[in-house]
């Protein structure tokens, strides 16, 4: 079963305006004189943030007889059913913090932690489609797709 991340429709907004303004910035630099240092800033941020995305963005979640898979851009998050204790559809809250990681550039991803459930790493495109998967080392996974109900019971059912 494989099911498709989402993204929210600020995270849609945050991502298009935030690229559109730094190359609009990049651009407006380069024309003004030849490339310098300013320049050279902008460019290196527009890569940083760019790779984050191809890296860490999730595309989909997908699961087969042996594991749960959060499909990204250029890797892989594997996570074995063997090793997991308990998954529950979890919103993850308002007052979530973000540790390190994206709070909407091209989904949210990273680091974060809320005061009931604690520190764990997200992988999500909206709030609503999320589910919170326990490892029996403690580790902690937010995850979203899309119909997230379904994913979860196939995953009790696996579990059973």
């Amino acid at each position: 079963m494989k099911k498709k991340v989402e993204l929210s429709a600020y995270s849609i907004v945050i991502s298009a305006f935030g690229m559109s303004i730094l190359c609009f910035v990049l651009c407006l630099q380069v024309s003004r004189d030849d490339l310098n240092w300013l320049s050279w800033t902008i460019f290196g941020v527009i890569i940083s943030l760019c790779f984050c995305v191809l890296f860490y963005s999730p595309l989909s979640v997908s699961l087969s007889d042996s594991e749960l898979t959060v499909n990204r851009l250029l890797r892989v998050r594997r996570i074995p059913l063997s090793e997991i204790e308990s998954v529950r559809l979890c919103p993850p809250t308002m007052g979530a913090k973000r540790i390190f990681g994206s709070g909407g550039w091209f989904g949210y991803y990273g680091w974060f932690s809320e005061g009931d459930l604690g520190k764990y790493f997200a992988y999500y495109g909206k709030s609503s489609d999320c589910f919170l998967v326990t490892l029996k080392n403690g580790m902690k996974y937010m995850l979203g797709c899309k119909d997230a109900p379904e994913m979860v019971e196939a995953i009790r059912k696996w579990l059973k």
